[in-house]
């Protein structure tokens, strides 16, 4: 007999996330944060760090602070997109999900001419001007590039950048001023988690549920750019850890323990939060009607153009858009609803942008 599954109205979806992310409550530094999501978007920095921060209790470590250390690093593990992720993480990882990136960006190579040739021999410069424990900036390696014979004009040398990072010779490590400094991986994280097959699938699957949830199969397979097989399999494996509710006649899988802590934060959970452009909680799904109603997408990525600005949230649910402006913190903070504002998201955005934290690296 199949089993009948506590129904979760759609309505607490977002609700659930909020705390599962832990937007709230935080956590104590910004290495448990990116530990937590596992991987976490970071295609524009400034945005990854405020969304770090937002989740990271007054006075812990920061991600500068984690970057120096090395317990986080920066690359491309899932769907060819910088993300943040532990350290030790990063090279199972791009074992498990790299390599379907890279035959997605073959032909781009092929198109700029970058053969295997190629790949071998900026990898040889790049071990040359790394080695060590150095550090490069983009500028700085593209500039080796060049003078090792590499033409890096026209996105070549963004696409060596990126070949190498997905193959692990690189990842973006230490800030540099505002600038991350690109190390050799092996160097970098000397003592990597090890995991291979179907135990990194099951790990990976495990992780995104418990920081994700409530979340679907389809969720994990879009999230880390996996066949929709492989995310079954992957969740089949790690089942045991989590638990189950019905959404609308849908499955979707959480940390057994999230009920209990949603129930301890709710009225915070409730309350209003400005979460930064790329924010997991709108970007880490398949599925993003429960969060955010599918006339106001267009608000959030306009022209569908892969660029998500940040939101306002109340409730569980996108309510506007938020874009910084010049002026001191709180005054900076342009806020549009979708329709109009409550006098309560009024207040709420004003408490929140007062507390908005800088997000700029460094």
């Amino acid at each position: 007999m199949d089993q009948v599954l506590p129904v979760l109205p759609a309505r607490e979806v977002g609700l659930w996330r909020l705390v599962a992310q832990r937007v709230v409550p935080s956590l104590p530094g910004a290495a448990g944060v990116v530990e937590h999501l596992t991987c976490a978007q970071a295609q524009d920095l400034r945005a990854a760090t405020t969304a770090v921060a937002l989740r990271t209790a007054p006075g812990g470590p920061d991600l500068t602070a984690a970057l120096g250390t090395g317990e986080v690093v920066r690359s491309w593990p899932l769907r060819g997109t910088l993300h943040l992720v532990p350290a030790v993480d990063l090279p199972w990882v791009l074992a498990l999900c790299a390599p379907r990136v890279l035959r997605s960006t073959a032909t781009r190579r092929a198109g700029l001419g970058i053969t295997d040739d190629d790949a071998a021999a900026a990898r040889r410069t790049a071990e040359d001007a790394l080695a060590g424990g150095r550090g490069a900036t983009r500028t700085e390696l593209l500039a080796a590039l060049g003078a090792a014979g590499q033409v890096t004009a026209d996105g070549r040398g963004y696409h060596l950048l990126l070949h190498l990072s997905l193959t692990g010779v690189l990842c973006l490590g230490p800030l540099r001023g505002r600038e991350q400094e690109f190390v050799l991986l092996a160097e970098h994280v000397p003592r990597p988690r090890h995991l291979d097959g179907d135990d990194a699938l099951a790990e990976l699957a495990r992780r995104f549920l418990l920081s994700h949830g409530p979340a679907t199969v389809a969720d994990l397979a879009r999230w880390a750019g996996l066949p929709l097989t492989a995310a079954r399999r992957a969740v089949a494996a790690a089942r045991t850890d989590l638990a189950a509710v019905d959404v609308e006649g849908t499955e979707h899988l959480h940390d057994p323990a999230l009920p209990d802590l949603v129930a301890a934060h709710r009225r915070t959970a409730a309350g209003t939060h400005l979460l930064p452009g790329f924010d997991e909680f709108v970007l880490g799904y398949a599925d993003r009607s429960h969060v955010l109603p599918a006339e106001h997408a267009e608000r959030v990525v306009p022209g569908g153009n892969g660029v998500f600005r940040g939101t306002v949230v109340h409730g569980g649910v996108v309510v506007g858009t938020w874009s910084r402006g010049p002026g001191r913190a709180g005054e900076q903070v342009a806020a549009e609803p979708f329709g109009s504002f409550t006098p309560a998201q009024e207040r709420g955005v004003r408490r929140c942008a007062a507390a908005l934290p800088d997000g700029r690296p460094g």
